[in-house]
């Protein structure tokens, strides 16, 4: 466990203690368990991989209210958790919500940003500019039911969370799938989870409520699988447009959302390699 931004964080961690360090960022409906893979690529690579459990999930803390799962709370965590570990700066990996952190982390906090390695999330304006296409509003459209407080919970809880193990299906070995919805039926922790949605996301205009005015500076890869059913190819052309300096688009042909679990290798070799930049 470590503190960071007033908060306990449960922390998966391999490598030399006194080595660069890597921070890999969960999305939901997982945790750190989505990284363990990488963890150890990194580790082995020489490296210090730390994945956290995000706020809200595993035995991480999770605060009540929806506003504690506001974006800047969700970046400072990351910050405090490189603080944490006795560094000023790291590269940073997200996938799905810890993807989308990742990229306001490096809008926010560009001198603590080594690299960045995002899986699936083009960049916040990408997204936005997506959401204009029918396609991408399509794939999105589940988002309006995780708006809905109380609601969400009751559908996705139905039969035994059917719904959450149908979505983590696809590539995810069934003990892991059970493991994240055994965590998420704990008392409040599925409402934390959906608190990223609904801190940050408007209900008439998903995605395009949050910030979108700001470049990232490179390196950045973007790892995106063709079969993705809810970010299309859009969302991750545009992401160029938002990036200047070293920028590598990535698509993983057959893959779709879980690419930690579908293309650890993959994934695992793009982030080793970011260690040189």
């Amino acid at each position: 466990m470590v503190q960071a931004n007033g908060l306990r964080f449960r922390v998966m961690a391999d490598g030399p203690a006194d080595a660069g360090l890597v921070v890999m960022l969960h999305g939901f409906p997982e945790g750190a368990e989505s990284w363990s893979k990488q963890v150890d690529a990194i580790a082995r690579a020489g490296a210090l991989g730390v994945a956290p459990d995000m706020r809200g999930y595993g035995l991480t803390d999770a605060p009540p209210r929806v506003e504690d799962y506001a974006m800047s709370e969700l970046v400072e965590d990351v910050a405090g958790i490189v603080k944490a570990f006795g560094r000023d700066e790291a590269h940073i990996a997200g996938h799905d919500w810890g993807a989308m952190v990742a990229w306001y982390f490096a809008i926010v906090h560009p001198e603590m940003t080594r690299s960045l390695t995002v899986l699936s999330v083009g960049h916040p304006a990408a997204m936005a500019d997506a959401m204009k296409q029918e396609d991408q509003r399509a794939r999105s459209r589940y988002i309006e039911l995780f708006l809905l407080e109380g609601k969400a919970e009751s559908v996705l809880a139905e039969e035994d969370h059917r719904r959450l193990r149908s979505m983590l299906g696809g590539g995810i070995p069934p003990a892991v799938v059970e493991h994240f919805v055994r965590s998420l039926s704990r008392p409040g922790r599925l409402t934390a989870g959906l608190n990223y949605y609904r801190a940050n996301l408007s209900r008439d205009h998903a995605w395009t409520s949050l910030r979108r005015d700001a470049r990232v500076k490179g390196p950045v890869t973007l790892l995106w699988g063709d079969q993705d059913p809810a970010l299309g190819r859009f969302q991750a052309d545009e992401t160029a447009r938002y990036v200047s300096g070293e920028y590598r688009l990535e698509v993983l042909d057959g893959a779709g959302h879980w690419l930690q679990f579908e293309r650890p290798d993959e994934v695992s070799r793009s982030m080793v390699e970011a260690l040189s930049k």
